[in-house]
């Protein structure tokens, strides 16, 4: 796994002890994501400085140390991932007279690209990485990240120094780095409760898109950001997918079992301790199914459990693993041991992340980091199969709405906004005793302007955003803070795709899985230096995925219907299907309980209004309904206290 940290000087006078000693500071930033072993190389007539820290996970010896350079000399690596195909690559460089010190996978990279050339080899590649890779002839630097965005990689500039590393708090780590707070990014946060990529939280430095690779030639100037370019296209795999699709459900399912079976055995290979993350889901029931019928030995999962009422899994996690036969280790978590959880949160995910997610996400890593060091996950099943429950309520409201024409619908969401949500609130009041207790919604005028937002959109691309949307204009606490073009509102990175549900689960893939999923699972499990690997966002299980109509996706009011056959192969039905729970902790519940003095603190009027950027007036209101008990706000109130306390913890003096 491991993180990797470094720069590229354009300014004069580059001492090399003092080099290696900035891009070494950079690197223990991210001890976290490797305790096993560091290294750091530079070039100072090149300005250029690699700083690396390992956690072995293949070759366990010093062969596999990084910064490492090529057989010839001409490339010097620094990698954070796994190649699951090295051993195939590896076998057909040596039938071309490539000769190997040790067995690991960086080693095999370099080799690939000494024989293909970097883009040759990316393409065939089949893992997680982002990486650094120094071209000496040419001096050259090539950043890169993996197809579906597992790993991490952010750079920018600062001055005339090009930083690049894992997690923003290694750039941090530079004497050259400022970190401005970029607007925009806090206005996509409280929007999406995550910064999509190429944003992040800090004006000027990006965060690396998925399936690309930048280059640094010697001839960019200091400042310039050459464009990352595409090796692998979600767009044309979905749209070429769908023009040669498997109609027979039959051969759909044996080519899924096979490619999924082969995509398990790949990532079960290492040289430490492995086990599962089991929730007793769909996703990742069968990735453990997988697991155990490819092993000699009974797999070890790991799941965590909640007391509360309509937040625990643990049961049903038990009863999987207790069909299959793994070495199953469950631990209920008290609330309280949760919220402890919450302090640490700026520090594990580095900027503003809001899936409160991110807290089961952690403590069920830390659980299994225990006893393994890398395990396999279910991440990736609901974009590629239909599973979100958000897919069938959105294609409802759309067949709904979807052919009153556009300025029909206008005139109604301009209606629906004439009157304040309050006013709405007492018309709903005075109506209540005519309507059935079911139908009756708490903050309904809330609730109706969020609505009438989605009905003056014009593509489904941008109702979809819509209506995913948490705080948006004009409710938006950042009123007047332009927001910048993400894959929702950018038309040239739409599909084309036959329907609403194909362009949701394509949004979803290029946007909500890379800036959230897989940043939640990354941050939670590198911090207890966990690897976690997930078959099921194998490319070749994309690319398949896409090949396969709607139908055999969602069906009889219910997603991932392929998965679900796959899974009764192996796991009892009565087993598995059933409503599923929250795996994100009742935040709405303990801000206004328990964690209430430290809300209230955070968003104090006379404290927004010192610290600027933020309107106190949207989110008080919000808070009043909450805190009454109107309505369950937390999912607009936690974006909104997580950044502001991350921005707190940005104020405080660095650890001695």
């Amino acid at each position: 796994m491991c993180g990797l940290a470094g720069f590229l000087d354009r300014g004069p006078g580059r001492e090399p002890a003092a080099m290696a000693a900035i891009a070494g500071r950079m690197a223990d930033t991210l001890r976290h994501r490797g305790p096993d072993d560091s290294g750091v190389w530079v070039d100072p007539a090149a300005g250029v400085a690699l700083a690396h820290r390992r956690l072995s996970i293949l070759d366990l010896s010093a062969l596999g140390r990084q910064p490492m350079a090529s057989e010839s000399g001409d490339w010097v690596l620094i990698y954070n991932g796994e190649i699951y195909n090295f051993a195939e690559l590896r076998a057909e460089l040596e039938s071309r007279g490539h000769r190997f010190r040790g067995h690991s996978d960086t080693e095999v990279m370099l080799a690939a690209f000494e024989e293909w050339g970097l883009p040759a080899a990316l393409d065939r590649f089949n893992g997680m990485f982002a990486f650094a890779a120094w071209h000496r002839p040419d001096r050259t630097l090539y950043l890169a990240r993996d197809r579906l965005g597992k790993k991490p990689l952010y750079y920018g500039w600062a001055g005339n120094v090009f930083l690049f590393a894992s997690e923003l708090k290694a750039l941090r780590a530079h004497p050259a780095f400022e970190g401005e707070i970029d607007p925009g990014a806090v206005a996509l946060l409280l929007r999406h409760n995550y910064i999509p990529h190429p944003y992040s939280i800090y004006r000027g430095i990006r965060s690396l898109a998925p399936a690309t690779v930048l280059a640094m030639s010697n001839s960019v100037r200091a400042g310039e950001l050459p464009r990352a370019v595409p090796y692998w296209s979600h767009k044309l795999v979905a749209e070429q997918g769908l023009e040669r699709p498997v109609r027979e459900a039959a051969e759909a399912l044996e080519q899924l079992e096979a490619l999924l079976r082969d995509a398990v055995k790949l990532r079960m290979i290492a040289d430490v301790p492995l086990g599962a993350l089991l929730s007793g889901g769909i996703d990742s029931s069968l990735v453990v199914a997988l697991m155990q019928a490819q092993s000699t030995r009974p797999v070890m999962t790991f799941s965590i459990g909640f007391r509360e009422e309509g937040f625990d899994e643990a049961p049903h996690a038990r009863a999987v693993a207790a069909h299959l036969g793994t070495d199953h280790t469950e631990l209920y978590v008290t609330p309280a041991e949760a919220r402890d959880v919450i302090p640490l949160l700026p520090e594990i995910y580095d900027e503003p992340f809001a899936d409160a997610s991110q807290i089961p996400t952690f403590l069920v890593s830390k659980l299994a980091r225990s006893r393994v060091t890398v395990a396999l996950s279910g991440d990736g099943g609901d974009e590629l199969f239909g599973g979100y429950a958000a897919y069938l309520s959105n294609l409802r409201f759309w067949r709904r709405y979807g052919k009153v024409p556009l300025s029909l619908r206008r005139l109604m969401a301009g209606a629906a906004r004439s009157l304040s949500p309050e006013t709405w609130d007492g018309i709903f009041a005075r109506l209540a005793s005519f309507v059935p207790a079911a139908g009756r919604r708490p903050s309904a005028g809330l609730r109706l302007h969020r609505l009438a937002a989605a009905l003056t959109e014009e593509s489904e691309e941008t109702v979809y955003c819509s209506l995913m949307s948490h705080w948006q204009p004009p409710l938006s606490p950042l009123a007047g803070v332009e927001e910048p073009l993400t894959a929702f509102r950018d038309p040239e990175r739409r599909a084309v795709l036959p329907g609403f549900a194909e362009r949701m689960m394509y949004l979803d893939l290029i946007s909500y899985l890379p800036d959230d999923i897989l940043v939640k699972v990354d941050r939670a499990s590198m911090a207890v230096s966990l690897e976690a690997r997930c078959p099921l966002l194998d490319y070749r299980v994309a690319e398949l995925a896409w090949r396969l109509p709607l139908e055999l996706k969602i069906r009889d009011g219910k997603g991932k219907w392929i998965l679900r056959q796959l899974l009764h192969r192996y796991v009892p039905q009565e087993l598995v299907e059933r409503p599923k729970a929250g795996f994100a902790p009742p935040v709405g519940a303990w801000i206004r309980g328990p964690l209430r003095d430290w809300a209230e603190e955070l968003i104090r009027p006379a404290r927004l209004l010192s610290e600027g950027l933020l309107d106190p007036a949207p989110i008080h209101a919000v808070w009043k309904q909450h805190v009454r008990g109107h309505y369950d706000w937390g999912m607009l109130l936690w974006p909104v206290l997580v950044f502001q306390a991350w921005r707190q913890a940005q104020t405080r003096p660095p650890a001695a």
